[in-house]
């Protein structure tokens, strides 16, 4: 009986320490997924939707200055005006959105400097400039009526008494370099 309970103590031990073992189905090398946010609905004017569409920025500011804006009530501040301005802003950086007289979101423009920066963009400047440091950066994020028109990232690197600026994408493709 003392034999049989050792058994099976032992048979229970390793059955749980195989389920510990990590899968390589979802890890690729180098590259690091981040899941794509979808777009939120912040009020509904009449038959228009106001639609936002938050940026999945690793920067944890700039991602609490979006959340804050989405919980935002324009509530009625809007009537009586042919445009309304919403600006917040931040140490670092400022989120603008003009509503049109009905209330319904037309435009909004993201603005930030010294971002944490996504991985792709820091393999991408550190492939292509290997010894050169990046000193500045700033985040500019524009989108009109649920459409993202720039998404970029404006970055000063350094190498001895060079400097360059470059523009590049959130996936890691350089735009412009000057």
């Amino acid at each position: 009986m003392k034999s049989f309970i050792i058994a099976l103590l032992l048979l229970g031990l390793t059955t749980t320490s195989y389920s510990q073992d990590k899968t390589k189905k979802d890890v690729e090398e180098g590259i690091i997924k981040m899941e794509e946010l979808p777009a939120v609905v912040i009020k509904r004017v009449g038959t228009d939707f106001s639609i936002y569409l938050p940026d999945n920025n690793p920067d944890q500011d700039v991602r609490r200055l979006e959340e804050k804006f989405i919980a935002y009530d324009i509530g009625k501040d809007y009537e009586g005006s042919e445009n309304y301005l919403l600006l917040m802003q931040t140490k670092d950086g400022s989120l603008s959105a003009t509503y049109n007289e009905n209330g319904k979101l037309i435009r909004v423009v993201e603005n930030y400097k010294n971002v944490r920066l996504p991985n792709e963009v820091i393999y991408s400047i550190y492939r292509t400039y290997p010894d050169w440091t990046i000193v500045n950066d700033k985040y500019l994020y524009t989108q009109e009526e649920g459409d993202i028109l720039k998404k970029q990232y404006n970055l000063k690197i350094k190498k001895d008494k060079q400097t360059l600026r470059l523009t590049v994408r959130p996936n890691g493709d350089i735009l412009k370099v000057r």
